[in-house]
Formats: structure tokens, C-alpha cells, sequence
């Protein structure tokens, strides 16, 4: 929120949208503040959040600025100059080159006053710039567009250059051509990296290969949901299993004890996908499981995570609070990793050190100091973590707390100034605390660091597209947990299939259960309460168990009845 202090003096677009009255003073500083927080023009930010609608700033600013306004639908982009101009100048100012005619480029703004975009661009392609107004909404696809077509794109991956892929393992270290002096089988080099890629197309989380007496499997798990994609033949595991290994740099010849790995896969010059490899051997050869760490999956916004409103609230106001103990909490798989990764991306600003430590890391993200784990050389999360306090951190992030000693000193860490973040493997988010108790915390330390306990699951998502209306029994309905006042307008959906999801359903949501330690759960835990009792204190404050959570994703028909049924199943 802006201040008398900060004010922020209007100038260009968004003073002339005061003087019109589409917005009034405050609220243009303010929208303002929040755009350069996030780092996103004035106008992407009026639009994404539906403030103003983007023709009614476009016609707005043409009349105001006599810049005509050009519509981008008539405008083949995929036929742009777009590499006369960097993607960094491209992103940065939110500008598209047109075309181009002569010495003159024409660019694409939603706001006709940036001057510096016009500049900057000028500057490095030595071409005189012109404006060409257009809408925001139209500006953004346009953009997302082009760059996607000036990458090589991914259906091209699928179809061609199998064998050609950039493909390296996770060791930097590696000389770049060791790997590739082992490759003698062009048919199962192509045969693996079509796998990796159909992979990440389906959005596929893990990838495991399974060897039998008598036959071979290879399935996707995706949306937490194991499928099977393929059957080569039993006689070509040995040897698909071997290029696996030779790929993330494990030996080879070791076949009787679990080895780990890492590949790196460059799709494009802005994105390269992280697989984290474990063969262990099995009665029939080793079984290969892939884990694929996408970066992007730790850079959705927090809307998109599927918080409740208060919830979200909740969540938002701890990771800002300056000292503390945030802890999140689930079995493995259940989105813990992302959760955490999506508030340390809203406090990872300039002004902030941040450190984790991890076993292993899985999402790399700038500005972040990351440390793995590596118990063989004496790399454990409290010598870690003994680190980090040695190096003036503000929030520290524990990839879990797995015993007394990690749950010590991030205990003393949030008591003296710093915000810790940190996983551990319970039910719910009552019985984490008594989980402390039992490593060996003092009550005590537990009511004056922990700040807020987050437990949470991933439901699927119905697809949209497919999706129907369930007629359920009344009784049932009731015995599910749904209010006899509801049920009148209660619309529940089921899974049907179709062309663009698996089984019905697409995608997957969060549910959480998000419990902050008040005063009275503070009483209980100096009391030596049980979580029965710290249970029903979270419920009377209005803490929603996972169930309700997600009761209320199927009344909004974001799941189903029996998804719920599953993630919540006890």
C-alpha cells in the first residue's frame, strides 16, 4: 500500500487514466506499486486482475496519445521480426516488433508513453522505432507466441532430431563428450529420448521402468496416477536400461545395489528439464525411476495453488512475518516441495538471503542459495544448517526435519530472528506438533518458534471439458459431510474421458488443512495436550480439516466426490 511517505507521482498512461476518471489517485499508485513488485507493466497488471478492461484502455489511450489502435488479430506474428530483438528487451518492455519497413521498425505497445522501450530497442538495433498501439490482452498472447515459435518448438522435438537432442548429465563436471562415446545403438537412443520427451508433453511427474521374466513396462505417473505407455520387448530392457545409465552417469557394470543419477535435457535455449534417476535391482534387472524437476512448476503464483481465501491469508502473512517456524506437511508427492518453493519465490527479493538445504535439490531457482545434501562427505542438514546461521541468513528452508538434532536448530534458528521453512511426513496438521514432541522438542520451543502448520494433499482436477452432474443418494451425500441445508442446490460433477484429459480428469489441485498457533493451541502444547485435543481448538477457530477443504472443491465442482475420497482416505 502506497503511503504519504512513498507517494508515487503519475506521469503517461496512468495519469491520463485519472484525469478520465477510469481510476482515481489512489488507486493508480497503488496498482502501481503492485505492478513493479511484480515486476509487470501497469497495463498487464490492470488487465490480469480485471481492474480495467483492456480495449477500454487501448481506445482510451489512442484517443488521448493519436496513436491509432492496430488489432493484432489481422497481424500474422509468427511472421514478426522478432529476432531483430532480444527476448530479455522483448519481456523486459513488454513490446513486440511488427514488421518492418526500410530503416523503420514498428512496435507493438499496449501503453503508447514507454519512451524507454522505444529507446532501448532502438538502441540495439540501430533501426528508427515507431509505436503501434495495441490491446494488452492481445499484446501478452502475441508475445507468448512468437518467442514459442522462435524456440524450436516441441511437436518439432517429437518428430524429428530423436538422436540429436542436447542431453547431458547433472554433473557439470562431466566431459562434455563422455557421454556419447558410449552410444552404439541409434534405435534405443532414439527409442529413450522419445520417451523423455513424450514425458514432459503429458506433464508427466515420474517415469518408471520395470523389468519382468517375460516382459518389459514402462508407465508414466501422472497427476499422482500410474499409467502404462509402453511394452518394448522383454529382450531390450537390458540394453534401454544401460543407456539410462550411461545418460546420468552411473556405472554400468554395478548391477546389485541401487545407484542415483542425474540428466539434464535441453528442449531450448530458456529451458532445460532436470531428471533425477534411481535404478535398484529387482529379481528380473534393475528397475529405473525417473523423477522429472521441471523449474517452472515452482513459479506458479500462489493463485493458482488452491488455497481458500483465508487460507491464502493465512499463508501470506506468516512467510512475511520476520521470525518463526513455517511448516508444511504430508506424505511424499503431496506438492509440499512446490508450496514451499512458491513462498520463498515471493520473498526472494534483493533484500533478502535466502538458504536452503535439500536431499536432494530439486528445482533450481536464481537468487537462492541451494545446498545438497551428501551424507558420505559429511553434508547433513544440521551441519548445514549450523552453516547458514554463520552466514547472516533472513530465511532458511529445511528440506525436512527427519531428527532431533535438524529439529533442534531450526527450532533455536527461529527463535533468534529468522524465518525457517521446513517439511515433515504427518497425517495432519495437529499431530506435526505432537511429532516434535515425540523427536524430543521441548514444548516450550515448539510454542514460541512454530508460527503456522500447513498439511496438504493434490486432488486431480475434472476436466472441463468433459466433466458431468452426479446424482448421488441424499443419504450418501450426508454421510459424506455434506449439510442438509446444501443439498437443495448442491451440484456435484463425476469423471467421464475424453480426447484432452486421462480418466476425466486433467491437471491437480491443492487441498490443505492451514492451522496457525494461536494462544489457546499455544496452552495446549505447554499442557502436554494430544492432537485429539489440538483437533477440536483448530476446528472451534475455524480451521478446515482436509476433508472439509475438500468438500468444498467438489462443491465447486473443481473434483470429484471420489477423488476426495481418496486424497483424504485415513
Amino acid at each position: 500500500m502506497v503511503t504519504s511517505a512513498n507517494k508515487i507521482h503519475l506521469q503517461g498512461l496512468a495519469k491520463s487514466l485519472v484525469q478520465v476518471g477510469l481510476l482515481n489517485e489512489i488507486e493508480a499508485q497503488n496498482h502501481i506499486e503492485e505492478a513493479r513488485k511484480k515486476k509487470i507493466p501497469l497495463t498487464t497488471y490492470l488487465v490480469t486482475n480485471n481492474i480495467l478492461d483492456s480495449l477500454e484502455i487501448a481506445s482510451h489511450a489512442s484517443k488521448e496519445f493519436g496513436v491509432p489502435l492496430f488489432d493484432l488479430d489481422v497481424l500474422d506474428t509468427g511472421r514478426s521480426p522478432v529476432k531483430l530483438v532480444s527476448e530479455k528487451l522483448i519481456t523486459q518492455h513488454h513490446a513486440l516488433p511488427l514488421f518492418k519497413r526500410g530503416n523503420r521498425l514498428f512496435i507493438g505497445l499496449a501503453d503508447p508513453t514507454n519512451v524507454q522501450a522505444l529507446d532501448e530497442i532502438k538502441f540495439h538495433t540501430r533501426a528508427n522505432t515507431e509505436t503501434i498501439l495495441v490491446e494488452e490482452s492481445k499484446l501478452s498472447k502475441a508475445i507468448e507466441k512468437a518467442l514459442e515459435a522462435n524456440d524450436k518448438s516441441m511437436a518439432a522435438l517429437l518428430d524429428e532430431d530423436l538422436d540429436n537432442l542436447h542431453i547431458s548429465s547433472g554433473d557439470e563436471t562431466a566431459p562434455a563428450d563422455e557421454i556419447d562415446s558410449d552410444i552404439d545403438d541409434a534405435p534405443v537412443v532414439r527409442f529413450v529420448n522419445k520417451i523423455l520427451l513424450d514425458s514432459i508433453k503429458k506433464g508427466t511427474s515420474d517415469i518408471h521402468l520395470e523389468p519382468y521374466e517375460k516382459f518389459f513396462r514402462i508407465r508414466f505417473r501422472n497427476d499422482g496416477i500410474l499409467h502404462e505407455v509402453a511394452n518394448p520387448p522383454a529382450n531390450l530392457a537390458a540394453r534401454i536400461i544401460s543407456r539410462i545409465k550411461v545418460m546420468s552417469r552411473m556405472d554400468i557394470a554395478e548391477r546389485r545395489v541401487p545407484q542415483d543419477g542425474r540428466i539434464k535435457m535441453a528442449l531450448s535455449r530458456n529451458r532445460a528439464i532436470d531428471f533425477r534417476v534411481n535404478s535398484c535391482p529387482t529379481l528380473f534387472g534393475e528397475k529405473i525411476v525417473l523423477r522429472i524437476l521441471d523449474p517452472t512448476s515452482a513459479k506458479i503464483g500462489i493463485e493458482q495453488l488452491g488455497f481458500e481465501e483465508k487460507q491464502q491469508k493465512l499463508f501470506l502473512e506468516a512467510i512475511q512475518k520476520p521470525y518463526g517456524m513455517i511448516l508444511v506437511t504430508g506424505p511424499t508427492g503431496s506438492g509440499k516441495t512446490v508450496s514451499l518453493y512458491t513462498g520463498l519465490n515471493i520473498l526472494n527479493t534483493g533484500d533478502k538471503n535466502i538458504s536452503t538445504a535439500e536431499d536432494p535439490v530439486e528445482i533450481t531457482v536464481p537468487g537462492i542459495n541451494q545446498v545438497n545434501m551428501n551424507p558420505k562427505a559429511g553434508m547433513t542438514f544440521p551441519v548445514a544448517l549450523r552453516a547458514f546461521l554463520r552466514q547472516d541468513p533472513d530465511i532458511i528452508m529445511v528440506g525436512e526435519i527427519r531428527d532431533l538434532e535438524t529439529a533442534e536448530i531450526a527450532v533455536k534458528a527461529a527463535q533468534t530472528g529468522h524465518l525457517v521453512l521446513s517439511t515433515l511426513h504427518t497425517n495432519d496438521a495437529p499431530q506435526t506438533l505432537n511429532r516434535l514432541v515425540q523427536m524430543g522438542v521441548p514444548a516450550y520451543n515448539i510454542a514460541s518458534s512454530v508460527l503456522l502448520i500447513m498439511a496438504q494433499r493434490l486432488a486431480r482436477r475434472l476436466c472441463e471439458h468433459c466433466k458431468k452432474e452426479a446424482h448421488l443418494p441424499k443419504d450418501l451425500l450426508l454421510q459424506t459431510g455434506f449439510k442438509e441445508a446444501e443439498l437443495g442446490q448442491l451440484v456435484i460433477y463425476e469423471p467421464v474421458g475424453c480426447d484432452h484429459c486421462v480418466n476425466g480428469y486433467k491437471g491437480r489441485v491443492g487441498i490443505y488443512q492451514v492451522m496457525p498457533i494461536t494462544e489457546k493451541i499455544n496452552r495446549i502444547i505447554l499442557e502436554g495436550g494430544n492432537a485429539l485435543q489440538l483437533t477440536e481448538q483448530a476446528k472451534a477457530e475455524g480451521v478446515n480439516d482436509l476433508r472439509e477443504s475438500g468438500l468444498n472443491k467438489v462443491r465447486l465442482g473443481i473434483t470429484s466426490l471420489e477423488e476426495i475420497d481418496r486424497v483424504t482416505r485415513e
